[in-house]
């Protein structure tokens, strides 16, 4: 793998984002929801850049104290590489330095690479939210992590 490096989503960067949304997920978010994230006050949004292109990225926001991993994904042939981790610490550190000591995120039950990589940084299996997920219906392992 050449080098990848992790820098803050930009607008211009959100067909390509859109695009790993798409081919990552039953529900994608849209543009607008992209969008929408990166004027939030306390959000963190990330990509990883790789020979010039998006092949990765991850979406998160802090209120007050706690932190919630919105949205995570690297695009399929760039997968099992190390990515999602570069991105998900990224994502930490950037929320641990906008004052977030807590972060939360869901993944759907059967996202076994995900629930690992998580478990890896070291989420914790907090409880399920049933039912959380549509296309197909599937309930949410919530996972929570404390920062230090």
């Amino acid at each position: 793998m050449t080098s990848v490096r992790i820098r803050e989503m930009t607008a211009s960067d959100i067909a390509e984002v859109t695009a790993i949304e798409n081919e990552s997920f039953s529900t994608p978010w849209s543009e607008a929801s992209f969008l929408s994230e990166l004027g939030s006050t306390g959000s963190v949004c990330l990509v990883a850049i790789e020979d010039g292109s998006v092949i990765g990225y991850v979406c998160a926001s802090c209120v007050l104290d706690e932190g919630h991993i919105l949205n995570l994904a690297v695009r399929p042939d760039r997968r099992r590489m190390g990515v999602g981790r570069m991105l998900a610490l990224s994502a930490l550190k950037g929320l641990y330095s906008l004052g977030c000591r807590t972060v939360f995120l869901e993944v759907r039950e059967s996202n076994t690479a995900a629930k690992r990589l998580y478990e890896s940084i070291g989420f914790r299996v907090l409880g399920l939210r049933r039912d959380y997920y549509h296309r197909p219906r599937e309930d949410a392992v919530v996972m929570v992590l404390r920062l230090r």
